[in-house]
């Protein structure tokens, strides 16, 4: 126990140690709890489990709100507790996924900058407790997160109570990556001075009152691994169309050969297309991403990459082991902020970023589904990928053309949930190629879609939807009661792909 005790340095708050279980009796049914956590890193581990356990001879809900994604199967068993009322702002696990679906759990999918400030506002809440992942507590009472700032701090600033789990599996090295910073008030805040990707803004911990810890939790546990796939020929041959787009850019003045920051959503894809600039000719780059998956750290490796901001690290067992086995390596390069810091849409704009997230299908026109399966089932939720695409120099969505052995085209002639509209997307990419719809009248993106973007097979199936819709006129043509037709026939007949002229609407 002394050596735990070396990691409170706050004199007055050595005394507030409990078990994980006596810190879940002071949660009560209805309440709002504040997660530690973003993309299963940096997740409270234990009372939460504590939590879980008490509902096995109690019946409660609780409204659980963290940074995104938890790990150690956390969101599972939550779920199959059936202890959520409701979640916000992200998820990936598939039990809490079917539970939503089944209309057994109410979840908000919010663009991660914004929850935040919805936080501030008053407008969800009030959080009863804010139940922390930390490395340590310091003397003069700041909490240093590890592998994720998130929502932390925001959820420690207006928490009634704070409950910190100081992970010992942690490293102490993390305490200094941190750079936390409160924008304020709307209408009162300062403008914020991050001119530079690797620009250090605030503290390195998370300020609170000490008098707002109710609890300290002692855990001895490493983050769950990254569920992310190794990448592909296929998303190789996404990333050499990204780097033949890049080059463009460059050759016509848009871009220097340091391009521009760089962002990668979450995901295998996207993890996987970054990595592709593994064995190019760019150096020098800065990250400016919400996430740093496994492909930076082989862009570091590889010495391409100068500094890289984020609000969390989440990497596969590996590399988990690499980089943590051998911090000093890396330190030196990373900062973490909040999420609303790392998503900032002022930020993301004035700082001119390069923005890589995961489609799961886009359309003819540009509009891209993220979050719902034919259009009525979630998958994970919206996450960052709005806060980017929105105001990013480049806005760059990555998918494989199909999906399911190739039954799903994952470009369609409308996609049945809009996240993001045509509006908002600049680049979109497949196995196939790419196509840059900047500049372009919706008539003029759709042949430049379809012949670059679309899987061959599907080809003809689009251009004879097109030109029926063409017939129709409009802005934007098209034959309205077929245009979730691939859709209909998926589910129908367990493939989107008709021959031309016969399928029967």
């Amino acid at each position: 126990m002394e050596e735990k005790l070396k990691r409170i340095k706050h004199p007055n708050l050595k005394n507030r140690v409990v078990t994980p279980e006596e810190a879940a009796t002071w949660i009560n049914d209805g309440m709002t709890l504040g997660l530690s956590g973003f993309t299963r890193a940096g997740d409270a581990k234990a009372v939460p489990f504590a939590l879980i356990k008490r509902a096995e001879t109690e019946t409660f809900k609780v409204n659980i709100y963290t940074g995104a994604s938890l790990g150690s199967d956390i969101d599972k068993a939550f779920a199959e507790a059936g202890i959520v009322g409701k979640r916000l702002p992200f998820q990936a696990d598939p039990t809490m996924r079917g539970k939503i679906n089944d209309g057994e759990m109410l979840f908000v999918d919010q663009h991660l900058s914004h929850t935040a400030e919805f936080i501030r506002a008053g407008v969800i809440g009030p959080i009863d407790f804010a139940i922390l992942e930390a490395v340590s507590i310091s003397e003069d009472g700041l909490i240093i997160p590890t592998t994720s700032v998130g929502n932390s701090s925001i959820f420690a600033e207006h928490a009634k109570h704070i409950i910190v789990e100081i992970n010992m599996a942690q490293p102490e090295m993390l305490e200094g990556l941190h750079d936390i910073y409160d924008t304020g008030q709307q209408g009162e805040r300062k403008p914020i001075p991050l001119m530079n990707p690797d620009d250090r803004i605030g503290t390195s911990g998370i300020k609170i009152d000490p008098a707002k810890i109710k609890g300290i939790v002692f855990t001895n546990q490493m983050d769950s691994p990254s569920t992310i796939v190794s990448p592909d020929a296929e998303t190789k041959q996404m990333a050499d169309h990204l780097l033949e787009f890049l080059r463009s850019e460059i050759r016509v003045g848009r871009l220097t050969d340091k391009l521009a920051p760089l962002q990668s959503g979450i995901g295998s894809v996207a993890n996987a297309v970054l990595h592709g600039m593994v064995d190019s000719e760019f150096t020098d780059l800065d990250v400016y991403s919400e996430v740093l998956q496994d492909s930076v750290f082989d862009l570091i490796d590889a010495g391409k990459v100068k500094s890289a901001s984020c609000c969390s690290i989440t990497l596969s067992e590996d590399k988990m082991n690499k980089v943590f086995g051998n911090f000093e390596k890396y330190r030196d390069k990373l900062i973490m902020r909040p999420q609303e810091i790392s998503n900032h849409p002022e930020i993301i704009r004035r700082l001119g970023l390069i923005s890589i997230n995961t489609a799961l299908e886009f359309d003819i026109y540009g509009n891209v589904n993220s979050t719902h399966v034919s259009g009525t089932k979630m998958m994970n939720g919206i996450g960052g990928s709005g806060d980017f695409a929105r105001n990013a120099r480049l806005a760059i969505f990555v998918t494989k053309s199909t999906a399911k052995g190739g039954n799903i085209s994952s470009i369609v002639p409308f996609v049945s949930h809009v996240d993001h509209t045509e509006h908002d997307v600049d680049i979109v990419v497949t196995e196939q190629g790419y196509a840059d719809l900047r500049g372009l009248a919706p008539r003029e993106r759709v042949l430049v879609i379809i012949e670059n973007c679309a899987h061959p097979t599907y080809r003809a199936q689009l251009l004879e939807y097109y030109a029926e819709a063409l017939t129709r006129g409009g802005q934007t043509p098209h034959v309205l009661e077929k245009a979730f037709s691939w859709h209909t026939n998926l589910k129908q007949n367990g493939t989107m792909l008709h021959e031309v002229g016969q399928l029967v609407y």
